[in-house]
């Protein structure tokens, strides 16, 4: 098992009628700024229940964060909280929503004159604006990380930040708001959270047995929960044990003490920049052929997968890999999940080349556990993603 540290300071408040408990959390004082989406929260009973929660409270609101969180209108909810003078922020949201309070909440501090240095200087940010969620969308686990991606449309860029400063200070996660998201928000928080787990688990083995059988059971929930949670977005326990299962394939849990991957986000980034599919989708179609092109350093790690995620119980080392890949597909497929790039778009030639120059350009030359993914390596992966 490798060396590790581990702190995470966000309060986790979980269970059905807890965002009531939002007044007990926030400083007494605070000007507090309430950051949402497309305004779905407002059928569902969620924007209510916050604003009630908050009564005793000054407060200002900002909607309209896109999904994959545009640096262009984060920018003008950065003029709001530098005008307002706001002292605290509430993302109502998923991933998308949180990321971008994120984003915020290292720029309020800033001291350079372009906020996007953050993201193309891979700047660590170690004090952020203060700042809470209430999550509406399991998928990312930003609700209990401090890490996040932002979107910039101008330049078709999708870069990641982070740093301790931007950690939560509580989540609240209430299973009940999962009743009112459409099947393709489910499908890809389940295929989000799947493939979370998969980029902290599927490198080689470290000896770290526990952290290894916590990704696996994240992995087993998801693939038990996921289809009821789909099937029935009402069924508490099942909307309880997915939301749970998301949190926990990205809070930092399962990644200590092991080699972590990543070169599957790295590519599925670009193509959410270069064509706007859906995030967890690009993970569909990167993960399959990243795993096929990189099989004699991963195949160790995919057939202890397949023996003890899919119960594939028969076959040499080699046989159980391959047979958990074509697994893995058809988990994804049983969703409705497309796992090829010309299943999204008809204009995906030279795209792998485009994603290659631009790893080269930024200096990414070393890529995944081993840290030996080139441009070119990345160049071909993409292009038996097609």
């Amino acid at each position: 098992m490798l060396n590790f540290e581990f702190k995470n300071p966000t309060k986790i408040i979980f269970g059905k009628g807890e965002i009531k408990k939002i007044s007990k959390e926030i400083p007494t004082g605070a000007k507090v700024l309430v950051l949402y989406g497309g305004g779905s929260i407002k059928t569902n009973g969620v924007y209510d229940q916050v604003i009630d929660a908050l009564k005793d409270f000054e407060v200002l609101e900002f909607s309209g964060i896109p999904a994959n969180p545009e640096y262009e209108v984060l920018m003008q909810a950065l003029k709001v909280i530098k005008e307002e003078k706001i002292t605290y922020m509430l993302a109502v949201g998923g991933g998308s929503v949180i990321d971008g309070v994120k984003f915020l909440s290292a720029a309020a501090l800033y001291d350079g004159d372009t906020p996007w240095d953050i993201l193309t200087q891979n700047i660590r940010t170690e004090k952020g604006l203060p700042f809470a969620s209430v999550l509406t969308l399991p998928a990312t686990g930003s609700e209990m990380n401090s890490g996040a991606v932002i979107t910039r449309k101008e330049t078709q860029e999708k870069l990641a930040m982070g740093g301790p400063g931007l950690f939560p200070e509580f989540s609240i996660l209430d299973p009940e708001v999962i009743r009112s998201i459409p099947k393709r928000q489910l499908v890809n928080g389940v295929t989000d959270a799947f493939t979370h787990v998969l980029e902290q688990y599927m490198t080689y083995p470290a000896g770290a047995h526990l952290q290894d059988r916590f990704a696996e059971s994240i992995l087993q929930t998801l693939i038990e929960v996921g289809p009821k949670v789909i099937e029935n977005p009402e069924d508490y326990e099942s909307a309880a044990n997915f939301m749970w299962s998301c949190t926990m394939a990205l809070n930092g849990l399962i990644q200590k003490g092991v080699p972590t991957d990543w070169a599957v986000h790295a590519m599925g980034h670009e193509l959410t920049a270069l064509f706007g599919i859906d995030h967890a989708r690009t993970l569909a179609i990167i993960a399959p052929s990243h795993y096929r092109y990189n099989f004699e350093a991963k195949k160790e790690k995919l057939a202890q997968y397949g023996q003890r995620v899919w119960g594939i119980a028969s076959g040499s080392i080699d046989d159980i890999a391959n047979a958990a890949i074509a697994r893995t597909e058809d988990f994804f497929h049983s969703m409705e999940i497309e796992t090829t790039l010309s299943e999204y778009t008809d204009d995906f030639e030279g795209t792998a080349q485009k994603i290659s120059k631009r790893f080269t350009e930024r200096g990414w030359l070393g890529l995944g556990e081993h840290k030996t993914l080139s441009p070119s390596d990345v160049e071909k992966i993409v292009e038996m993603s097609y």
